[in-house]
């Protein structure tokens, strides 16, 4: 039998070590910006591919039913990724780099907030859809690891994971998920 255990601690100090160096003012930022687009009834689009993709439809799970459920005041996450037919249309009929922005061509109002899910910073559709909404004047959270690639400077709130492992990064991610929604369930 195999003792996993030096390594399993490894794990968990690089888990460790870069969550001290997560900017906890950002992800405030993030929660204010949340709050206020739920408090005026608009829309927050979110999207990722991938691991990304899971971490956005749970993200919309955790504060459609979460933190809305028999609240007056409801959160209203769209996963962009989790409709098939449109996501799979536009990859067919016209570019898989279109598959987020072309939706939010259909949807995006004034008001409302794109979170996007790169892990690299650097998925073109992720970035694409991004850019679309700075254009037209939406709040942008982006959430990244690596560097932050071309999504980090995008993002009007960054939710930056310093450092270069996918796995780290996506659990962080989450973590971010479950944080919001643990403090924000006990205020309203």
């Amino acid at each position: 039998m195999t003792d996993y255990t030096a390594k399993i601690n490894e794990y968990f100090q690089r888990e460790i070590d870069t969550i001290a160096q997560i900017d906890r003012g950002e992800i405030s930022r993030a929660m204010n910006e949340l709050k206020r687009t739920r408090d005026e009834g608009n829309f927050v689009y979110i999207m990722g591919n991938g691991g990304s993709g899971s971490t956005a439809s749970h993200y919309t799970g955790d504060f459609n039913k979460g933190l809305s459920l028999g609240r007056e005041k409801r959160f209203r996450f769209v996963c962009l990724n989790d409709n098939a037919a449109s996501v799979l249309a536009l990859a067919n009929d016209v570019e898989y780099a279109a598959i987020f922005e072309e939706q939010l061509k259909n949807f995006l109002r004034p008001g409302d907030v794109v979170v996007a899910i790169s892990g690299s910073g650097n998925s073109e559709n992720v970035v694409r859809a991004a850019r679309y909404a700075k254009e037209h004047g939406n709040t942008v959270i982006g959430l990244t690891g690596y560097s932050g690639g071309k999504l980090r400077p995008l993002s009007d709130i960054s939710l930056h994971v310093p450092i270069d492992d996918m796995q780290v990064v996506e659990d962080l991610h989450m973590v971010f998920d479950h944080l919001m929604m643990s403090i924000l369930y006990h205020e309203d």
